[in-house]
């Protein structure tokens, strides 16, 4: 792999913590104001300052024109394996229907259950790698991607093998998550839960022995005692992480905290107090608030977590539902304007933060010996990420230290 030194740049390191960012830390983006970085042969950070000495006479040379260098999104919160079209639902959402009503008619996530139920593992990883090269165009170069689609084992495991098929020559890095505590199959709720418990966490785990876990409650999806059952027996083996909370309250975040979890997602309909519970534990809130600005206009207050020292992390939540949107840029910039917010806050939330929600600590930072996954912008000002809406602000996109 050639050498990359990248020139004249305002580069943001994000570098100084060893974790995630938490409280005033969120506002500090670690600039060189002009400086240069260093990108090895081993597609690692090799250097990065105000100047590079020691560069090898074979590195290809970018200069950077005085415009922003970042590390690479992370998008840690999606579900972008799926089939059909959820188009004419939301043309009945913009008529005055709900979403809760379309599901209860047998529309919403089960519209999505019974498409990719239908079609074929190969042509689930078709679509899904048309959509991962999207994603990567938008400056995302790290992307969670959840089943639970399926409901059944052998749809689950179908999405799972999907997800993995999709991944193996992308650029960047996908990290697949098991999402059984998601809808449900036939009218009994509970003992459809249990038998998840039972007979598809089982197999799942078999088959994909470091996955993580995940369980959604909500009116809707999973009840709190069917989730907290998951997650109890899913943790004794598994990393868990938890959604909560887009439509009511539901006591999921509590839980999130006890049974520590990773992250909690969504948290549109949580309490206050809720919230402060969880900003003063270590769960990451992962905020995704393309979903209020396409679906209801509700959005979780990231700001406030901020502030009361918790870490937060921003998501597409990408789905045809309710979030038909892969844009990092697109969710800064939404969370800035409606979740209190400030843009450095908004940065670290798109990048370092989510990295930690996945485990991932080998990225999110410029900082020698992190993985070079990094973004130059058209734009030599970062708040231009929150100030501008619906366009791309990525010009190059480097993953692993080759320029895609």
């Amino acid at each position: 792999m050639t050498p990359i030194i990248i020139r004249n740049a305002r580069i943001l390191t994000l570098a100084g913590s060893l974790g995630a960012r938490r409280g005033a830390e969120m506002k500090s983006l670690g600039v060189f104001p002009q400086g240069e970085a260093l990108i090895g042969a081993d597609g690692k950070i090799a250097d990065v300052g105000t100047r590079v000495e020691n560069v090898p006479a074979d590195a290809q040379t970018i200069d950077a024109a005085g415009r922003v260098l970042m590390p690479g999104f992370v998008d840690c919160h999606t579900h972008l394996c799926w089939a059909g079209s959820r188009m004419d639902e939301w043309q009945a959402i913009l008529n005055g229907e709900t979403y809760l009503d379309l599901l209860k008619k047998g529309g919403g996530m089960l519209a999505t259950v019974r498409a990719v139920r239908e079609i074929t593992r190969n042509q689930l990883a078709a679509n899904l790698r048309a959509r991962l090269d999207d994603v990567l165009r938008n400056g995302t170069t790290t992307v969670e991607i959840k089943s639970g689609y399926g409901l059944t084992l052998e749809a689950e495991i179908k999405m799972l093998r999907a997800i993995q098929r999709a991944a193996t020559d992308w650029a960047g890095t996908v990290v697949p998550t098991a999402l059984l505590g998601h809808g449900v199959e036939g009218s009994n709720a509970d003992e459809y839960a249990k038998m998840v418990v039972r007979d598809i966490l089982p197999e799942v785990l078999r088959e994909f022995p470091k996955i993580a876990v995940e369980a959604h409650c909500d009116l809707g999806a999973w009840s709190l005692e069917a989730c907290v059952r998951l997650l109890e027996k899913a943790r004794k083996h598994l990393p868990i992480r938890a959604g909560a909370d887009q439509f009511s309250c539901t006591g999921m975040a509590p839980e999130a905290v006890r049974l520590h979890a990773a992250c909690v997602a969504h948290l549109e309909g949580t309490t206050k107090e809720q919230l402060l519970a969880l900003a003063e534990s270590p769960v990451i809130a992962v905020l995704t608030p393309l979903t209020g600005l396409h679906l209801n206009q509700r959005f979780t207050r990231g700001g406030y977590i901020a502030e009361k020292g918790g870490a937060v992390a921003l998501a597409t939540n990408c789905n045809p539902g309710t979030s038909p949107s892969c844009s990092m840029p697109l969710a800064i910039a939404t969370a800035v304007r409606f979740c209190g917010m400030d843009v450095e806050e908004a940065i670290v939330a798109a990048t370092i933060n989510p990295a930690h929600v996945l485990g991932l600590t080998d990225r999110g930072t410029i900082e020698p010996g992190k993985r070079a996954d990094l973004l130059l912008l058209h734009h030599k000002d970062e708040r231009l990420l929150a100030y501008e809406m619906g366009g791309n602000p990525v010009a190059t996109v480097i993953c692993g230290g080759k320029i895609v």
